[in-house]
């Protein structure tokens, strides 16, 4: 397994990122509306404000997702990151990359000085909230106004 850098508005993710979004949409829980995707900028994903990464399995890209800096925490002022997109293509699930994803996002947000890392998910993604309890993340309160979230999760680094 391997990890690229990517740019975030390239034609790569661009369509990793459309085949994340159409999944999500497709799957999303009718009573909480629409799905509303949120396409991220070069800016927010570009060294050290953070990264944007490919997965590559053998020849094949097989998901993506990044780190991005966002404004501390109020309660300790420590640099905060988010984790963003975090998705692979269904074939490849099941296999430990998404674990191998997520350390990789955590080690290069720890490299950009982060003491705390982040994200939203909904309760739809059961797997990806067990991935994300079972890598030392807990539950926390929101952070952000994300319509698309249910759960909020927070995970301090060393």
């Amino acid at each position: 397994m391997r990890f690229r850098e990517v740019d975030v508005e390239g034609a790569e993710a661009l369509g990793l990122l459309q085949a994340y979004f159409a999944e999500r949409a497709a799957g999303f829980p009718a009573e909480q509306g629409e799905y509303r995707p949120t396409y991220p900028t070069t800016a927010q994903f570009t060294p050290p404000a953070g990264v944007f990464l490919a997965v590559d399995d053998e020849n094949e890209t097989i998901g993506c997702g990044g780190v991005r800096r966002i404004a501390p925490d109020p309660a300790s002022g420590g640099e905060r990151f988010e984790v963003k997109h975090l998705w692979l293509a269904p074939a490849a699930r099941g296999r430990g990359a998404g674990r191998r994803l997520l350390e990789e996002l955590e080690r290069r947000a720890v490299g950009f000085g982060a003491a705390e890392l982040v994200l939203d998910t909904n309760a739809s993604l059961a797997a990806a909230g067990g991935l994300y309890r079972s890598n030392g993340f807990a539950e926390i309160a929101p952070y952000n106004e994300n319509p698309n979230a249910t759960h909020w999760y927070g995970k301090r680094l060393t």
